[in-house]
C-alpha cells in the first residue's frame, strides 16, 4: 500500500442511510471511512452490511437517536483505549484508531457539539458544552506536544475561515462562524501542531463548503454553505497529501445527510 485513501461523513444515522455508502464507495474508493453521528447504539450497529461492503475492521461508539462516531477501514487497526471522555458525558463523540500501516498511522474521529442557536454560553448550555469541548481537546493535544504521523478527522462544527461560509458578515453572530468558537478551534489546531489538509488543495481565499441546510428550498441554487467537515494532518504528513475530495454530488442523493462526504488520500 502505497497511500491511503481516508473519507470523513456525517451520515446523520448510519442505519437510514447504509445503501448510500454503495455510491461514496464507487465514487471516492476509502480504504479507512470515519463516519459521525451515527445515532447508533453499538448493539445495533450495522456490522454485517458494512463487512458485505468491505470494511472487515470496524469500530463504533453509539448511543440510540443522537451523536456517535465509527471508524471503518480495510486494513486492521487498534483502537485506542486511554483518550478521554470529553466532558465527561459519555456521549460517543470520539474514537481514536492506530492504523496498521507502514510506519504506523494514529486516527482520530471527532464529532463536536453544534452548539444550539444562541452564541452565549451563559445563556446557552449547549454552546457552553461546545466551548468546553473544544478547550478539553486543545489542552488534550497540548499535553501530548506536536503530533506525528497523525490525522484528525470529522464534523467538527465550526467554519474558520471566510471563505468557509457563504457570508462571514451575515454569520459572525451565527452559531458555527462566531469570533469565540473561530478562536477555539484555531487554538486546538495549534496546540496539536496540525495541519489543515484540505486548504492544502484549495487556498483560504476561495470558497469552500462541506454542508448546506435541509431548510433550503433549493441548496444548489442558494449555496449558503458552510465548511464545517475537517481533515488536519500532522506536519510530517502535509507535504506527503496527494489527493483530496469533498463530494458535493453526494448532497443530491435521495434521503441524504445536509453534509457531504471528504476525502484525502496520503501517501505512506
Amino acid at each position: 500500500m502505497s497511500s491511503l485513501r481516508i473519507v470523513t461523513w456525517n451520515i446523520n444515522s448510519v442505519r437510514l442511510r447504509l445503501p448510500l455508502l454503495t455510491g461514496l464507495i464507487e465514487a471516492l474508493r476509502p480504504d479507512v471511512l470515519c463516519l459521525q453521528e451515527t445515532k447508533c447504539p453499538d448493539e445495533l450497529f450495522p456490522h454485517e452490511g458494512l463487512s458485505a461492503l468491505g470494511f472487515e475492521h470496524r469500530a463504533a461508539r453509539g448511543m440510540k437517536g443522537y451523536n456517535g462516531v465509527a471508524i471503518l477501514s480495510r486494513v486492521p487497526f487498534r483502537v485506542r483505549g486511554d483518550d478521554p471522555d470529553w466532558c465527561a458525558r459519555g456521549d460517543c463523540r470520539h474514537i481514536g484508531v492506530d492504523l496498521d500501516v507502514p510506519g504506523g498511522l494514529e486516527l482520530h474521529d471527532f464529532y463536536v457539539p453544534a452548539g444550539g442557536d444562541i452564541p452565549d454560553r451563559e445563556t446557552n448550555a449547549k454552546f457552553a458544552h461546545k466551548l468546553d469541548f473544544i478547550a478539553e481537546a486543545t489542552a488534550w493535544n497540548r499535553a501530548r506536544g506536536p503530533v506525528k504521523r497523525s490525522v484528525l478527522v470529522g464534523d467538527l462544527n465550526v467554519a474558520p475561515l471566510e471563505q468557509d461560509v457563504w457570508s462571514h458578515k451575515q454569520l459572525l453572530d451565527v452559531v458555527s462562524h462566531t469570533p469565540v468558537e473561530v478562536a477555539a478551534l484555531n487554538g486546538w489546531q495549534q496546540a496539536g501542531g496540525w495541519y489543515d489538509a484540505l486548504r492544502h488543495f484549495v487556498p483560504p481565499t476561495e470558497k469552500l463548503y462541506t454542508w448546506w441546510s435541509y431548510r433550503a428550498r433549493d441548496w444548489e441554487a442558494s449555496n449558503r454553505g458552510r465548511r464545517l467537515d475537517h481533515v488536519w494532518v500532522s506536519q510530517d504528513l502535509a507535504g506527503q497529501l496527494r489527493s483530496f475530495e469533498v463530494h458535493k454530488p453526494a448532497r443530491s442523493w435521495i434521503q441524504t445527510s445536509d453534509h457531504v462526504p471528504v476525502m484525502v488520500e496520503v501517501s505512506l
